[in-house]
């Protein structure tokens, strides 16, 4: 969601860390993928997508709402980075000619979040699931790994 208010019914991006940016809390910043970047003819049909983000003791669960999207319309990738990628494609209802609007509120076109994902996430066993609208990746978590001591002997 952005923090910028909305001005005569337009989002702002300005300081959403969700719009094309790499969202990483591990360093409390936000880092570009310039080079990862969609066109800007892409941009400009971006959908909004809200997406929660939360954190168990065996894992990190996603969830994407994503209404009157199926399930072959979505992506789900791990870039290099342990970047998380969530892509797809909102399709827009079919216009007739003799159709007259009122109103048009549910967005439509492409959507992209990324997420960068801590180091304790094992990217070998993503699993994502759909239903009823709603996007679940799930991202198991290493076992916290314990010091290791060893025990030194004293000569002398």
């Amino acid at each position: 969601m952005s923090i910028v208010p909305s001005i005569f019914g337009r989002r702002s991006n300005v300081f959403d860390p969700f719009s094309l940016e790499v969202w990483d809390p591990f360093f409390d910043t936000l880092r570009s993928l310039s080079e990862a970047k969609p066109s800007s003819e892409t941009s400009s049909a971006f959908a909004s997508t809200n997406i929660d983000w939360k954190e168990t003791p065996e894992a990190h669960v996603f969830r994407a709402d994503l209404p009157g999207v199926k399930k072959e319309e979505v992506k789900v990738e791990v870039e290099e980075g342990r970047v998380l990628q969530i892509s797809g494609e909102r399709s827009r209802e079919k216009e007739e000619k003799t159709d007259r609007w009122h109103r048009v509120e549910r967005s439509s076109g492409k959507f992209l979040r990324r997420f960068r994902l801590p180091e304790n996430a094992r990217l070998d066993q993503v699993k994502a699931a759909m239903e009823n609208g709603v996007l679940t990746v799930t991202v198991p978590k290493e076992e916290a790994k314990k010091p290791e001591i060893k025990a030194i002997q004293i000569s002398g």
